[in-house]
Parts: structure tokens; C-alpha cells; sequence
């Protein structure tokens, strides 16, 4: 697994949800090729989405631009090698937060 080998560039997520992230996408290394994105961010959406309720969403490249809002508590962006990965709750309103990241 390559979960290790990951580097967080930002994040407000509890060290659980941080680490069920990571797993996630190690998982989904082992199992798709890095050519094979949208898969990746499919299979880390779903297991989100089953694991903490609906509303997540998840980018996976090498060559992205996003600005996003986000629930407080719910937004991580992370690299394995030269795969970046963004991964949150969208929200609207006081309560959110908001972070823009290019990969």
C-alpha cells in the first residue's frame, strides 16, 4: 500500500477521517491504475458518502485548478507521488470554509 508515501498539503479534518482518506486512496491505488482518476475519486466519494453521509465530493489528477467551500471540519488535499487528491464536503454559508488549490 502506498498510504505511507502520502504527503497532506492542507487540512481540518479529524486525524480519523485524515486517515480513512489515505486509506482510501491507497486502496483505490492498489486496485485502479493511476490513469483511472475519475475511478479513484469515484471509489473515495462512495466509501465518504457511506461512511459520513452525502455531500461529498472528490478530485483526483495531476494537472487541476479548484476553488472550493467546504464544511468546517471536512476538506483534505493530499499527494501520493505526482497524483493530488481533493477531497470534501460542499456547503454554502457562515459556516464553511473555503480553500483553492491547483495540482
Amino acid at each position: 500500500m502506498l498510504e505511507g508515501k502520502a504527503v497532506v498539503g492542507e487540512t481540518d479534518m479529524l486525524q480519523t477521517m485524515q486517515q480513512k482518506a489515505l486509506h482510501l486512496a491507497a486502496k483505490a491505488l492498489d486496485i485502479f491504475d493511476v490513469t483511472e482518476s475519475t475511478e479513484i475519486a469515484r471509489s473515495i466519494k462512495k466509501e465518504f458518502d457511506r461512511s459520513y453521509g452525502g455531500g461529498w465530493q472528490c478530485i483526483v489528477g495531476t494537472d487541476f485548478g479548484s476553488f472550493v467551500t467546504h464544511c468546517n471540519g471536512c476538506f483534505i488535499y493530499f499527494c501520493i507521488g505526482s497524483l493530488a487528491f481533493l477531497l470534501f464536503r460542499g456547503a454554502a454559508g457562515p459556516e464553511a470554509g473555503a480553500y483553492m488549490f491547483s495540482a
